[in-house]
């Protein structure tokens, strides 16, 4: 007997689902990460029983996916668990499958992707049904598909992108004939919506402590080239100021950065898109550069507007920090641009980088001591009473109205200068010292106007 130590209600449901007849057995992700010693997720559970007789044998059931054989059980403990039919696929398109109900476990396995979801467990007999010899390839550090790997990819693309998670996140190699089928199948990947593949991204960035073994079959696979180019582009690009190409310096700062703030490791591993001039204009700023790739990357996967903006706003400055022996207004400068609130993500990733260079003997990119300096000296600014941004300026357009002057653009052209005044001397910052700047500088441009 192999105990997988589920929570409680796991056992409840399935006995009141056995008590009523219907062969009932834990499967999915939450069974194969137990296996595999990891800490398992949401517990799902397959059943004989049909979805409406589901729906009589518990008080509390939500029908999220009643089409397709799933119904929410919700149980004592407060949590909802997927309880879903025995299905079988009776046509697949690439992108999603029609299915019917089925009556054993065995054809619900049947249909799975790879050997290592294949496995079921029953959590009240205590025992494995495993009829692809899921758990050897599990112990061998193998992926092989469910059967032939060109059916099993071409009955849902998604599964090519799916393959290269798991052998990330298990350390799998891939069975020859499946890697030579997921590669065959990369350019197929053109029929899963946008959603989907950031779906797979987000996964590898949020949930893997090491991304990078994911992101490198990416690459080695032909899926970073044909659905990332902007970032395929990073493979082989010389990094100036550091030894290696620019995706493994990518790769190695996004695997010192923590797993729940995916905003920063996508940021971090998009730094250098900025870089290569290929298709864009050379006369361009990198970092303005790597700001619109960036968002048109994101924005072909759909990405929300609130992750475009941060991910693209943290790429164009990361690579591109003040230097640690800048003058305090060059300082307040570079702040004033960057905005306060993105500093302690750029700090991150700018620590992740120094890490990834110790770690690896690469002495040519950031200085312990000078990243010191220059952090210390940046949050001490960003700490600071000064004025960084229009908004904190103790003057305002208000003041100009009630100084006699009519708004219009030279509002906002106005107190644009009378930042940048002090951002230079912060000490200015005071509303009749700027009453006095703005009443000669709206003097001299109504003089040019003449």
């Amino acid at each position: 007997m192999i105990d997988l130590r589920p929570p409680g209600a796991v056992r409840w449901i399935c006995r009141k689902l056995e008590e009523a007849g219907h062969d009932t057995w834990a499967v999915g992700g939450a069974v194969r990460d137990a296996l595999a010693q990891r800490p398992s997720g949401d517990w799902d559970l397959a059943t004989a029983a049909p979805p409406d007789r589901v729906r009589r044998i518990f008080r509390r059931t939500v029908p999220i996916g009643i089409d397709h054989g799933t119904v929410g059980v919700i149980a004592g403990d407060g949590v909802m668990y997927e309880v879903t039919t025995f299905r079988r696929d009776i046509e697949t398109t690439g992108r999603h499958a029609v299915v019917a109900f089925a009556e054993t476990v065995d054809e619900d396995l049947a249909r799975r992707d790879f050997t290592i979801n294949a496995v079921a467990w029953h959590p009240l007999r205590k025992v494995i049904h495993d009829p692809y010899d899921g758990m050897a390839d599990l112990e061998r550090r193998v992926l092989r598909t469910v059967g032939d790997p060109e059916e099993r990819f071409a009955e849902d693309y998604l599964r090519v992108l799916r393959a290269l998670r798991f052998a990330g996140v298990f350390r799998l190699q891939v069975d020859e004939a499946t890697w030579r089928a997921l590669v065959a199948a990369v350019p197929h990947l053109d029929v899963l919506s946008p959603e989907r593949v950031r779906e797979e991204m987000e996964k590898i960035l949020a949930g893997q402590e090491a991304p990078s073994a994911a992101l490198a079959l990416y690459a080695a696979s032909g899926v970073l080239a044909h659905r990332y180019s902007d970032l395929d582009h990073l493979v082989g690009c010389p990094a100036e100021d550091r030894r290696g190409d620019l995706w493994s310096h990518a790769l190695r700062t996004v695997d010192l950065l923590p797993p729940h703030r995916p905003a920063i490791r996508w940021a971090a591993l998009l730094a250098g898109v900025g870089v290569p001039e290929d298709g864009g204009d050379p006369t361009e700023a990198p970092g303005r550069r790597g700001l619109l790739r960036t968002a048109a990357l994101l924005e072909r996967l759909r990405s929300s507007n609130a992750r475009i903006q941060r991910v693209a706003g943290l790429v164009e400055f990361v690579r591109h920090p003040p230097n640690p022996e800048a003058s305090d207004a060059e300082l307040r400068r570079w702040l004033a641009g960057v905005g306060r609130e993105k500093l302690s993500d750029l700090v991150r990733i700018w620590i992740a980088e120094l890490r990834a260079d110790e770690l690896l003997g690469d002495g040519e990119g950031w200085d312990r001591a000078d990243l010191g300096r220059l952090v210390e000296r940046l949050r001490a600014t960003a700490r600071a009473p000064v004025a960084l941004t229009v908004d904190e300026l103790a003057f305002s357009g208000r003041d100009l109205i009630q100084m006699g002057y009519r708004p219009g653009p030279r509002f906002g052209e106005l107190l644009r200068a009378l930042l940048d005044r002090v951002l230079e001397e912060p000490e200015l910052n005071e509303r009749e010292v700027l009453a006095e700047e703005a009443e000669r500088w709206m003097a001299a441009r109504e003089k040019e106007a003449e």
